[in-house]
């Protein structure tokens, strides 16, 4: 407002005692200057005698004129202060009234943007001039008004709000009246913006706002409605959004691929985002990206779905990308992708299986190497995970449809056939390369990462124990014949198991390092007390003393003589031992040691590196130079079949020579490049031994296993039905291996018979625990 205003005032001010009509006289220029003129300023001292004069006739109690109908909705008239009160406000809505016919009239002709600009201008200009008027009639406010409305009466309301009540009656429903006119007019210039024109965004939030402020809560005026929005607006705003989108996408879609409409409905949704915070209400946000996921997803997610495995095959990561937001946004949309994908990535893992199977049947050797099958796994897990993590934001279902792809072609594919034991063998033979001092991980850091991968594969092996045993045998013959890669390796990997299976897992193997470390104390100790009491000890030895629960060692099949040259120490060590530990006893594994041989009837020292066998066959040609099959059989106590493959490793090597049938020379010839020469590689008694022992050693402790756990439960549970009974024992060891029902039923039938469990009376399928 300006300070002053030049000129005479048309109006004297009234005296406090002045009537009604000379009162409003002065009062309504000052309103209509206010409401019409604001731009041209009232100075501060008009604007103080106005709300003096208001103020006055409101706290006079004098009876004034004769009552009667009031036009414009008024108030009729009551006595003293109310009867002032209710005349100053029924001749404000007989002003509101008057002045908005002329906007009425004015606004007839208007069209569109036109009909927008005038609407804007003129709800600015009145809702600022209401917005001072309000003030001058603080006092009928603050009074009259609040007395009015605290009695219940309806319809009577403070002045910024009896303006806007008068603006929505007057010339808001008279515009809207014809056809939805404003609404239209704002809904036209939407879809202008739509259809790429640029448009006055701050014209249609003004028009927009009005619309809010016009709701009125009659319960609460403080309160903000938007009853006046939503029926007039919003609802039509929605409406033609559908149609608009519906039109648009469906003749997109008949002129471009899936792709490019992903790209096109997520750069609508952006856009409609967009127009809620530019100039629509937020609260219409939920609604409108409601519709709109209806109409640009939800009605094309077939096309979408059929479009998924094309996306897939050719690793189109940007438009996976989009139809993941996409379908994520609406109920179900991504439950067909995810069974899609998984489908996807087992035919992935059983082709990349196969493919290896089919270039293995044209080399020599039929057994799948078992690096190249852990690659091969490795490859297409990887590849598929990283499309979860870059594609799919690495959702959980996704992630488990991975897992449970992965899962069934691990365990079951071209090189496992129906064996559940093939996988883990294959991994723990893997494993057991890489922890070896020959592997080609020259980095700790290459070897951990391959130790990962590792167990990213172990994550989804059915049968861990197989693992576990193949793991312990692989283990144990790393640390006998001293060829880990480094003690830190083999903790780690012991480490993660533990972490993946728990403390029960790695128990054994981790006994297997103490005991290692127990055998290194008792060799030295041994070897000082050998030092002390004989003088005599030539051969340099050391021993492990391993725990026969723990390591999963077996003992030689057959007899064995022991050599004459290491009787001594043997005979020593034992009695040392049993002194040492009385009660224990020890089993000699002869098929598990090894031992070095020097040469001295050569011109050339060689070191022979054999094992118990080629040793003690060797050692025979001390005294000999020639020996038949069946002396060497009486001399060692080998079985003949074995002794038949030690004997062709030492003619192969041309120490023996084999001329005549059954008879074996030594060689007085030999040569060799190297000083020290490798003879103890394994025979194929033992390769094809190893694993036909691991399964046995699984199934027997898959018994045991099935047995504890059926007890376990009936302890806790007292009685329970068949079925359950076999349901809860699947639950609880299938994270150690997935047992069979027969198998689940023979040990209930073995447990009934030791009584450890017992049929309830009068029932067939119920048992109860036996305390």
């Amino acid at each position: 407002m300006a300070a002053s205003n030049s000129g005479k005032e048309a109006y004297p001010i009234p005296p406090a005692s002045a009537d009604l009509a000379t009162t409003w006289a002065y009062l309504e220029e000052g309103v209509d200057h206010i409401m019409t003129k604001l731009q041209t300023g009232v100075s501060y001292t008009k604007y103080m005698n106005l709300y003096t004069v208001s103020y006055n006739y409101c706290t006079s109690s004098k009876m004034q004129g004769a009552a009667g109908d009031q036009p414009g909705g008024g108030i009729g008239h009551r006595t003293g202060a109310n009867l002032m009160g209710s005349d100053l406000y029924n001749n404000l809505i007989r002003y509101f009234v008057n002045h908005l016919k002329t906007l009425k009239t004015q606004s007839d002709s208007l069209q569109d943007e036109a009909l927008l600009r005038y609407y804007a201008q003129e709800w600015d200009r009145y809702t600022t001039g209401a917005n001072y008027i309000n003030r001058l009639f603080t006092y009928l406010n603050r009074h009259w008004v609040k007395r009015e409305r605290d009695e219940g009466r309806k319809g009577v309301y403070p002045v910024y709000t009896l303006a806007l009540v008068q603006w929505k009656t007057n010339f808001f429903m008279h515009v809207q009246s014809k056809n939805q006119k404003l609404a239209g007019a704002i809904l036209r210039l939407i879809e202008r913006q739509r259809n790429g024109e640029t448009i006055d965004q701050g014209l249609v939030k003004k028009v927009v706002d009005s619309f809010v402020s016009l709701g009125l809560d009659e319960s609460d005026i403080n309160k903000v409605s938007y009853e006046v929005y939503r029926d007039h607006l919003e609802a039509p705003f929605l409406d033609a959004t559908e149609k608009y989108y519906r039109q648009e996408s469906e003749k997109f879609l008949a002129e471009n691929s899936v792709a490019d409409y992903l790209k096109k409905a997520e750069e609508r949704l952006r856009e409609e985002e967009d127009r809620v915070e530019r100039y629509m209400n937020t609260n219409t946000r939920k609604a409108l990206i409601q519709k709109c996921e209806h109409v640009l997803i939800r009605e094309h997610a077939q096309l979408m779905w059929d479009n998924f495995q094309q996306l897939l095959d050719y690793d189109k990561d940007e438009d996976l990308q989009r139809m993941y937001a996409l379908l994520a946004r609406i109920p179900e949309g991504l439950e067909p992708l995810r069974k899609n994908f998984e489908d996807h990535v087992k035919r992935a893992g059983l082709a990349a299986v196969q493919k290896l199977i089919s270039e293995g049947a044209a080399g020599t050797t039929p057994d799948v190497d078992p690096k190249a099958y852990v690659d091969a796994l490795l490859e297409v897990h990887q590849k598929n995970s990283e499309t979860v993590t870059r594609s799919f934001r690495g959702e959980a279902g996704f992630v488990a449809s991975l897992d449970k792809a992965c899962r069934e072609f691990v365990n079951r594919n071209a090189a496992t056939g129906s064996s559940t034991t093939k996988s883990p063998e294959l991994l723990a033979k893997h494993a057991d390369a890489l922890l070896r001092k020959n592997n080609k991980m020259a980095e700790e850091e290459d070897l951990e990462s391959a130790l990962n991968k590792v167990m990213v594969l172990f994550k989804y092996i059915d049968d861990k124990d197989v693992f576990q045993q193949f793991y312990t045998t692989k283990l144990s013959k790393r640390l006998i014949h001293g060829v880990s890669a480094s003690d830190e390796a083999e903790a780690s990997m012991i480490s993660k198991l533990k972490e993946a299976c728990g403390f029960e897992y790695t128990n054994k193997l981790q006994r297997m390092f103490t005991d290692m470390s127990l055998s290194k104390d008792l060799t030295d100790n041994f070897k000082e007390r050998m030092q002390q009491n004989h003088d005599d000890m030539d051969i340099t030895f050391s021993i492990m003393v391993l725990g026969t629960n723990f390591w999963p060692l077996n003992p030689p099949t057959h007899d064995f003589i022991i050599p004459q040259d290491i009787l001594p120490v043997y005979t020593r060590f034992s009695q040392y031992y049993q002194q040492k530990h009385s009660g224990r006893k020890l089993t000699w594994l002869w098929n598990y040691s090894k031992n070095e041989l020097r040469t001295n009837y050569l011109n050339q020292k060689y070191i022979l590196m054999t094992s118990s066998w080629q040793m003690a066959v060797l050692l025979q040609y001390n005294n000999n130079d020639t020996l038949s099959l069946d002396e060497l059989v009486n001399a060692t106590a080998i079985s003949k079949d074995i002794l038949k493959q030690v004997l062709a490793v030492l003619v192969k090597a041309k120490i023996l020579i084999n001329e005549e049938t059954d008879q074996y020379d030594l060689n007085p010839n030999f040569k060799s490049k190297k000083i020290r020469i490798n003879l103890n590689t394994p025979i194929k008694a033992e390769q094809k031994a190893e694993s036909t022992d691991v399964l046995k050693t699984v199934d027997e402790d898959r018994k045991y296993v099935i047995q504890a756990s059926i007890v376990r439960i009936m302890k806790a549970r007292k009685t329970m039905k068949n079925q359950a009974l076999i349901q809860e024992v699947i639950t609880q060891i299938s994270q150690r291996f997935t047992p069979k029902i027969p198998d689940i039923k023979k040990a209930i039938d073995h447990l009934l018979e030791k009584e450890y469990i017992e049929r309830v009376e009068g029932t067939r399928d119920t048992f109860a625990y036996v305390a």
